[in-house]
């Protein structure tokens, strides 16, 4: 069954919409994982808009699930994951502004940067993950680095998919039987949500893990968390013919 982590940014960006501690970011991730939840992810921007940097530590210190540390791995990044070492990092080409993750990483054009960066983390035991598009020859380049999994950008497969949904998935499934191929795990996260994950997780093989934030959340506003973490793990049930 593929695996579901829950990104706590927007509960972050809610609680600092206030300057206190409601809703309690710690409490929060305790009951992801008590309802159900296999992973918490996190992406500290440098801003700091949603997670803090000083969260890295409480939430590691709570989380017994999965623990993936997200982001762009500049040096304060990386001293920040060093320091707090996840079982997983993701490496995400955001741009320091970035209102989202909207992109993947060139694998061939920053191999030399990535291969330092993942040997890096590696020393420390974690598993790394890359943020990635539908492109083979950028898979490849992932295994070349060292990746252990990428993490396909989902988001043209959820624009497409009211329209042609067989479309909007395709070149994720044959990149996907690519990756497992030459060794990758495979996870995948953005803008899926209750109404496209189920098809895509019938699509993808070899899929591993979601991590779903922006959507899961606001469904919980109309649903209760409790209630959304079930459906979205009904999601990710395999599918018995």
């Amino acid at each position: 069954m593929t695996r579901l982590s829950v990104n706590i940014n927007k509960i972050a960006l809610i609680r600092n919409a206030r300057g206190s501690n409601n809703p309690d970011l710690l409490q929060i991730a305790q009951d992801c994982e008590r309802f159900g939840a296999q992973g918490i992810t996190v992406h500290p921007r440098p801003d700091q808009r949603h997670i803090r940097y000083d969260d890295i530590p409480l939430l590691k210190g709570v989380v017994t699930t999965e623990f993936n540390i997200e982001g762009n791995p500049t040096s304060s990044f990386l001293e920040l994951v060093e320091s707090n070492p996840p079982h997983q990092c993701t490496l995400v080409p955001d741009a320091p502004g970035a209102l989202t993750s909207d992109a993947g990483w060139n694998t061939i054009k920053h191999k030399a940067f990535l291969k330092d960066v993942i040997a890096r983390l590696h020393e420390q035991d974690i598993r790394v993950s890359i943020f990635m598009e539908t492109n083979e020859s950028w898979i490849e380049g992932a295994k070349e680095v060292g990746a252990d999994r990428i993490e396909f950008y989902t988001g043209p497969y959820a624009h497409q998919f009211s329209t042609d949904r067989k479309e909007a998935v395709r070149r994720f499934a044959e990149c996907a039987d690519f990756a497992h191929n030459i060794g990758l795990g495979i996870n995948a996260g953005h803008d899926l949500n209750l109404v496209n994950l189920p098809y895509f997780c019938q699509e993808v093989p070899h899929l591993l893990e979601v991590s779903i934030g922006h959507a899961l959340v606001c469904d919980a506003l109309y649903m209760g968390l409790e209630y959304t973490i079930s459906e979205y793990l009904s999601c990710l049930e395999p599918v018995v013919i």
